[in-house]
């Protein structure tokens, strides 16, 4: 696997990023406005692995997927599958609690554009094998997006063309976890139907099967 790293929250390994991030605190002073932790269960089931903070959600509140659009489908479909007390997730002191089930990014901090580069990815990518080693060998690992996917394969040393990306789709990583690929339950994917909330909903159902 790739080597691994543990999480920091001061961390600026990536320049481009973290002179982005300073620009945005000055801007936002009320914004969290650094790397983003992983939130859930210490012992989840199911990993699930976005892409990146968003400008004015996980980057605002601290908390992946939390005040932001994207997270409206992810939390109403977890709480419906029983990995969520409650179908919202708006701020750190809101009485979310997840079951069986850990979000992480990617990328740990808001790329410009929330476009991170290559080599970004590559550079954060230690976090999320350290994140990958640490679940159980029967647990789901969920990729949001092809990004995420691919990072997943970073994590384990192989090659992206070990396993192509595409929606609702299963591949058996070397350990013994489960590889399930999405689409991204982006404003943009969801707004032009590329991700319908059923299609959604199947992805949690192959994970119920799977389980």
């Amino acid at each position: 696997m790739q080597e691994k790293i543990t999480f920091d929250p001061l961390c600026r390994l990536c320049p481009r990023l973290a002179v982005f991030l300073d620009e945005v605190k000055l801007k936002h002073p009320q914004y969290h406005a650094a790397p983003v932790a992983a939130f859930g269960d210490n012992k989840p089931k199911l990993l699930i692995v976005g892409l990146a903070p968003g400008m004015h959600g996980a980057n605002a509140t601290g908390r992946p997927f939390t005040g932001d659009y994207a997270g409206l489908l992810l939390y109403q479909t977890l709480y419906k599958f029983g990995y969520a007390n409650q179908a919202e997730s708006t701020a750190l002191d809101d009485g979310l609690q997840l079951k069986d089930c850990k979000i992480t990014n990617a990328v740990k901090c808001l790329p410009p554009q929330n476009k991170p580069l290559g080599v970004e990815i590559n550079q954060c990518n230690g976090f999320l094998a350290l994140e990958l080693e640490q679940l159980t060998d029967e647990a789901i690992v969920l990729a949001l997006g092809n990004i995420a996917h691919q990072a997943v394969l970073k994590a384990y040393g192989l090659k992206l063309s070990a396993a192509k990306f595409a929606h609702n789709s299963c591949f058996a990583l070397p350990d013994g976890k489960t590889l399930v690929s999405s689409y991204h339950c982006s404003r943009y994917n969801i707004q032009t139907k590329r991700l319908t909330e059923s299609m959604f909903h199947d992805v949690f159902e192959q994970i119920r099967l799977l389980s």
